[in-house]
This record gives C-alpha cells, sequence and structure tokens, in this order.
C-alpha cells in the first residue's frame, strides 16, 4: 500500500464515522430553527427552489443528457482522484462566480441562482462518475449520484440512512424501482431545500448578497465534491476487497 493509498483511507475511515455519528443536540436545534426560518421565506422563493430540484431530479432519472464525458478506462487509481480534485477545484471557481454575480443582481437574480446552482452540482457529479469510471446511462448509476446528492445535503438524521443504503449500495440497488417515477423525490427536494435554504437566504439581502453569494456556492461545491470523491473511494475499496465483481477502478 503507497503513502498516497494509506492517507486515502485514513480520510474515508473519517468520514465514514462522521456520516454515521448520531444526530446531536446541535442538529436537533438548526432543524427546529430551519423550520421556522422556511415559514418566514415568502413563498416565491420556495417554489423556485421546489421547482428546479424537481426539474432537476426527473431530468436525472429520465435522461442522461447531463454528461458529456465518456467513463475514464484503464487509469490508476491516484490519477482519477487528481483529475477529479481539479475538476471540483474548476466548478467551485464557475459557482463562486455565479454566485457573486447573482448575489449583486438583486432579488430576482437571487432567485436564478438556485437552478444555475443545481445545474453546476450535477454536472459536477456526472464528471465525477466518469473519471471513478462509472456509466451514468446506467439507471442505477444516475440513482447512485440522486444518493451522493443527498448525501451531501441533509440533515444528520436522513444523512445516516442515505449512507447505509450508499455503503451497501451492489445490495440496495438490486431492490430499486423499475420505474423511475417511483423515487421518492419529494422527501429530495425537502432535504435539500431544508439545508441549503439557510446557507442561501442572506444572498437575497442587498448589499451583502454577492459576497454571502460567492461563499455560499464555494462551500456547496466543495462539500458535494468531499462527498462524492469518498463516496466512489468507498465503492473502490469495496471492489478491492471483493476482486471477483467487475467494478471501474
Amino acid at each position: 500500500m503507497t503513502p498516497e493509498e494509506q492517507q486515502t483511507r485514513v480520510e474515508l475511515r473519517a468520514w465514514q464515522l462522521r456520516m454515521q455519528r448520531r444526530p446531536s443536540f446541535l442538529n436537533n436545534f438548526a432543524h427546529r430553527v430551519q423550520v421556522r426560518l422556511n415559514a418566514l421565506l415568502p413563498e416565491k422563493v420556495h417554489q423556485a427552489i421546489t421547482g428546479a430540484i424537481r426539474q432537476m431530479v426527473r431530468g436525472v432519472l429520465f435522461g442522461s443528457q447531463h454528461t458529456t464525458s465518456k467513463p475514464l478506462a484503464e487509469a490508476a487509481f491516484a490519477t482519477r482522484e487528481a483529475e477529479v480534485r481539479s475538476r471540483i477545484r474548476d466548478y467551485r471557481t464557475m459557482a463562486t462566480a455565479e454566485g457573486a454575480v447573482t448575489g449583486a443582481g438583486g432579488f430576482l437574480l437571487g432567485l436564478a441562482d438556485f437552478p444555475l446552482l443545481i445545474g453546476l452540482k450535477m454536472k459536477l457529479l456526472f464528471d465525477i462518475a466518469a473519471l471513478y469510471g462509472y456509466d451514468v446511462h446506467d439507471y442505477t448509476e444516475r440513482l447512485y449520484l440522486l444518493h451522493v446528492f443527498q448525501l451531501a445535503f441533509s440533515s444528520q438524521q436522513a444523512r445516516n440512512a442515505t449512507y447505509r443504503r450508499l455503503a451497501d449500495w451492489d445490495a440496495y440497488r438490486l431492490g430499486l424501482p423499475l420505474n423511475p417515477e417511483e423515487f421518492d423525490w419529494r422527501t429530495f427536494q425537502q432535504e435539500y431545500r431544508d439545508y441549503i435554504d439557510l446557507a442561501k437566504m442572506a444572498q437575497l439581502v442587498p448589499v451583502i448578497g454577492a459576497a454571502v453569494g460567492a461563499v455560499a456556492n464555494y462551500k456547496l461545491i466543495e462539500q458535494l465534491g468531499d462527498t462524492a470523491m469518498n463516496c466512489y473511494r468507498m465503492r473502490h475499496f469495496a471492489a478491492e476487497a471483493a476482486p471477483a465483481r467487475q467494478l471501474p477502478g
């Protein structure tokens, strides 16, 4: 085992422990605060977020048009990781600029940030999947990306359950519905809304909107990238432990 792989395994283990933590008092308190904050937001803000998430989910479930890359074949795991880190930096830069522009543009442009940011996040996930060697034309791989997304942007309560599905994905995927319309996107979108509203609400405030938008988008893309990397690391090491299964990487 190389020093790089040892470090990767240490990082993965620390991340896995975070994903399995029980909700703390602070988590529960933040959830209650979030419910109250949601009630204060204008209904059109909620509708904009809900509509953007709905379209994103349907796009992922019913087609693979978001991806532009073929799976990276016959590459060393370290090479894949380096490419993924580079791609995350690129998307982080784009999201930061987009958040600053929309945040500086007032309320209406602030609303436009929600679908734009979701588009960047999903395109990043498709790119990461391809760099790790997975073909997102496979319906179950697109569902995997939705679970990664949900893991990144959920309360700790929902995160525990989502992590368990991802940790045992090969078994869990066997029970996935054959009809994409059966996916529980309502729970998915509510978790995302509850998570992201707090981070993005201040972007709609005049004067500070640009700075808030830039920082929030930077952090959200970074968090999604870190979550995706660790999910695919988990699959990679699971495949190494079971060499009979033919998985990429």
